[in-house]
């Protein structure tokens, strides 16, 4: 099992994971908060089209997540995931019943090589979900967009090789910039983003000797820096900030392998 990022942040996200079995590449996109011209440039760039997916899960609808997954599902035939919440506060957008899948808390969703099991988070979205996969083998665990910790979801990232975790401010940072207080409020609430010291803090509570790779993804352009999140998620692990991925809006990440 490997994956990767399209790109992450507020201008649009998505993540790729691939799993093998035999012959057999399965691959699910995770958020594809992007025009569908961008996300088919972005999967050129690595030799892929839409068509090579076997499946979508939207997390939830804010634009940056949402993007054009409804419609890249409907022109390609790729069947997508969400939470009925996130689908109806999307506008219900029509979609052939043999694509549009429902996921619930808890509950696996299995396409080809791999398993998914979405879990709820605090974030001011209708029914937001994030995930953790696995091919039976490795198990990652995604989590951005969530105002603060809780112990549903530290208890669905336990025993992941890999995490990505959203580092999207700077306390300090966010505090001094020129954004309405009524923003900041939002952002740094129990139901907006993750600042690096907390996320440091859940990773801290999901540190264990087979974690492999260690992501901060979901930076905020204004609001924080890729040498911060690095250093808050380092100093979780005791580790040097260069142990750490920091995934960026223009090219996310390269792949990274679980095999």
């Amino acid at each position: 099992m490997r994956f990767r990022s399209l790109g992450s942040g507020s201008g649009g996200n998505a993540t790729l994971i691939e799993a093998r079995d035999g012959p057999r590449t399965t691959r699910v996109l995770v958020d594809c908060g992007f025009t569908l011209k961008e996300a088919s440039v972005r999967l050129a760039a690595i030799g892929l089209s839409p068509g090579d997916l076997d499946g979508v899960f939207v997390t939830h609808e804010h634009g940056d997540h949402v993007g054009c997954a409804f419609s890249l599902a409907r022109r390609h035939g790729v069947p997508l995931w969400t939470s009925r919440g996130t689908w109806r506060a999307a506008g219900m957008p029509a979609l052939d019943d043999a694509l549009l899948r429902f996921a619930r808390d808890g509950e696996p969703i299995d396409i080809g090589a791999l398993q998914l099991r979405p879990y709820t988070v605090p974030h001011d979205a209708a029914e937001p979900l994030q995930l953790t996969a696995t091919d039976g083998h490795a198990r990652l665990g995604l989590l951005t967009d969530a105002g603060c910790a809780t112990d549903h979801l530290v208890a669905a990232l336990q025993r992941c090789e890999a995490l990505l975790i959203e580092c999207n401010h700077d306390l300090a940072m966010l505090a001094a910039s020129r954004y309405p207080a009524s923003l900041k409020a939002r952002i740094g609430g129990r139901l907006g983003h993750l600042a690096n010291d907390t996320a440091a803090q859940i990773l801290a509570r999901c540190r264990h000797e087979g974690l492999r790779h260690v992501v901060a993804a979901h930076l905020s352009e204004q609001n924080n820096r890729p040498d911060l999140a690095a250093a808050a998620l380092a100093g979780a692990l005791g580790a040097a900030p260069d142990d750490v991925v920091v995934a960026s809006q223009a090219q996310g990440f390269d792949w990274l392998d679980l095999s």
